[in-house]
């Protein structure tokens, strides 16, 4: 049956299942009470008062999260993060007392984003790594297939498939090595207050601040980070979000030049991107074999690129220790950044994985210009 309400392109049409439920309701609710059992265990281990039973409570209840009460919460409270303490609680009663112990909200929205961005970044990773592999497979096989090379889109010198093919390939290494740098350079946010000057938790801990410290370190590595970001307002600096999309955003500007080269080079019937038997190039003109996927990754990337601005505006509107005029906008852009992305790498790797290419109509096209090329040495 037809949906009576949007959904979003993204998720039914384009991106994995994998990115997909890296940013599902699921994951991210999990996620926060992951988060509320670590900070839970190590305010244990740091000497306040928590039980063992209280925190195999919050353990056992971690996955079964009763959503239709957590919304009929926030409708009450307008207030998502409390509406899920809330819920949490109730399904822990022993433990309710000392969920959230000291922490603002941001310590559960901010840390789960930061877990969510890394665990995307390295799926990301995986993929750009697979198209790299399957193009420098293609360039192997054509390397010595000569062709007619192209500057200012007007026959030059001749050059080879397969180094055409290292043109995009060494674009996405560059962008894999990005990513690779982005995912060593993410720390957690950990436990920082309401303002980055971990006033709550002084308070709890008698003002020991080597025992806030130790408490700090000790959640970040329960959830799964070897260091911790030394100075943030309520959240951590958006600037990473627009790091992280930046780096996305290049996957996207060299995905785009690779499918725009493939649809130049499949206009010329000399390298063309998998057909299947049964797809239809046109409704009207059965003949024509569309390079769909390439137009598809174009149209992608270029929602990809055009995120950028959106992160690196919301950095620059954050007022002093944080404005919530990020919340709305980070919902969008973070999750729907990744999703474009995932699906245009999962189609460069289609396409890598499949190319046809036709020698003779390159062969015919290089001849064509040889006296024109032979003028250089005369």
């Amino acid at each position: 049956m037809p949906s009576d309400h949007y959904e979003n392109p993204l998720i039914t049409r384009y991106a994995s299942k994998q990115m997909s439920q890296l940013w599902s309701d699921q994951k991210k609710f999990t996620t926060w009470r992951r988060l509320w059992v670590a900070l839970a265990e190590a305010e244990q281990e740091l000497g306040l008062p928590v039980s063992d039973d209280q925190i195999a409570e919050l353990k056992a209840h971690v996955d079964d999260i009763d959503m239709e009460t957590a919304n009929r919460y926030e409708r009450q409270f307008r207030h998502d993060v409390m509406a899920h303490v809330h819920t949490y609680g109730d399904a822990c009663p022993t433990a309710a007392p000392i969920i959230h112990l000291g922490a603002t909200s941001c310590f559960v929205t901010d840390n789960t984003d930061l877990i969510l961005l890394r665990q995307s970044l390295q799926l990301t990773a995986q993929r750009l790594a697979a198209v790299i592999d399957r193009l420098a497979r293609f360039a192997q096989q054509h390397r010595d297939l000569a062709c007619l090379g192209f500057t200012h889109l007007q026959p030059a010198q001749p050059t080879t498939i397969g180094k055409r093919a290292c043109l995009w390939a060494y674009d996405l290494a560059m962008d894999l090595a990005e990513v690779e740098h982005r995912i060593e350079r993410l720390k957690a946010r950990s436990i920082k207050g309401t303002t980055g000057t971990q006033a709550s938790f002084l308070e709890l801990l008698a003002g020991d601040h080597d025992k806030v410290k130790r408490l700090e370190h000790r959640v970040a590595e329960k959830i799964g980070f070897q260091a911790t970001y030394a100075v943030t307002g309520q959240t951590y600096s958006r600037k990473i979000d627009a790091q992280i999309v930046d780096v996305l955003s290049g996957i996207a500007q060299s995905a785009h030049k690779m499918a725009t080269d493939l649809r130049i080079l499949a206009s010329r019937k000399e390298v063309e991107e998998p057909f299947e038997t049964s797809q239809i190039g046109s409704s009207a003109m059965a003949y024509k074999r569309n390079p769909m996927r390439s137009e598809r990754i174009c149209s992608l990337a270029r929602f990809a690129i055009s995120l950028q601005s959106s992160t690196a505006n919301t950095l620059a509107t954050q007022w002093m220790e944080r404005t919530l005029d990020d919340s709305a906008n980070r919902r969008l852009v973070l999750p729907q950044a990744f999703l474009a992305v995932d699906a245009v790498l999962v189609l460069c790797q289609n396409i890598a994985s499949g190319l046809v290419v036709y020698p003779n109509v390159i062969a015919r096209h290089l001849n064509e210009e040889l006296p024109f090329m032979a003028s250089e040495n005369l």
